[in-house]
């Protein structure tokens, strides 16, 4: 059993670079490393709906995975994993959780039976520098995971993982986590942010037919522009300018962050692709992309 140490820089967190703070990690292994490195992503996940319907954005789900390696195991961060602290889902078997109400029966009889992955817990408590990291048996796969991994593995054959969002930590925070994750990549552990890039379900327009919002379009748009420029200034919430749209498009973080995962753990080097972009229900953004 080897052990493998990185040195993975951060950089200045508002200076716009991801170069010059530097982060040790170390990472056990328990087989052979993988050869090939996962890229990490972020989808949004919209509506609970969207898992039995069959619409552009499931198609998508069900297309693009055709392009990318298999995973070794996912490691998803929802939103809809909040805690006090840090904690990885450890457990054999991970219950399928619906963690919603109103909505059709059918919603409520889908299981995705996917394994857990609890070696690769270990290795993110072992991983995480920052503070301690706790596992979980208590949690599973909410809507947030399992109704995008239904159709991008619907075999349910990938051993996954959640992280959850600690409501302790900044934004400043979760963006250093996120580069302690890293060396998972090299592993084939593909790390999947699970939010929406605007969340604010007092604003939504309750019609499938609704044309997007300004302030949906414009906040949507100043993120994509931030994240091909790698603007740490904006997507951290630093600018003064974009607050008063920051609180119509998010009045609460935990959609928001799960992106800053998928960003934390990608290299400098790496640049965005897009790689669907919608607008659901007149202002919730399902914008989704990779890095690397």
């Amino acid at each position: 059993m080897g052990t493998m140490n990185r040195r993975i820089f951060l950089g200045s967190l508002i200076g716009g670079t991801m170069t010059g703070l530097l982060v040790k990690a170390g990472i056990t292994q328990s087989g052979p490393q993988k050869s090939v490195r996962m890229p990490t992503m972020f989808l949004g996940h919209g509506s609970p709906m969207n898992a039995i319907q069959n619409n552009s954005f499931t198609e998508f789900l069900s297309a693009f995975p055709k392009d990318m390696p298999k995973p070794s195991a996912i490691l998803s961060v929802s939103a809809h994993w909040e805690t006090r602290g840090t904690k990885v889902l450890k457990v054999d078997k991970p219950k399928t959780i619906h963690d919603f109400g109103g909505f059709p029966e059918a919603l409520y009889k889908i299981q995705y039976p996917a394994a857990g992955a609890p070696q690769i817990a270990d290795k993110v408590i072992d991983l995480v520098k920052l503070h301690q990291v706790e596992a979980d048996s208590s949690w599973g796969l909410d809507h947030g995971t399992w109704t995008l991994l239904k159709f991008m593995y619907p075999e349910a054959d990938i051993p996954v993982l959640q992280l959850s969002l600690n409501q302790n930590l900044t934004l400043e925070d979760h963006l250093r986590l996120a580069v302690e994750l890293k060396p998972l990549r090299d592993q084939g552990v593909l790390i999947m942010g699970s939010g929406n890039v605007t969340h604010n379900l007092r604003r939504v327009v309750w019609q499938e037919s609704a044309k997007p919002v300004d302030w949906a379009v414009e906040f949507d748009e100043m993120i994509k522009k931030a994240l091909l420029e790698k603007d740490l200034k904006t997507l951290l919430g630093k600018d003064s300018k974009s607050q008063s749209l920051w609180q119509v498009a998010h009045p609460s973080l935990e959609h928001y962050l799960p992106l800053l995962y998928a960003y934390g753990a990608s290299d400098e080097k790496e640049q965005v692709k897009f790689i669907h972009e919608s607008m659901e229900l007149g202002s919730l953004s399902m914008r989704s992309m990779t890095f690397g």
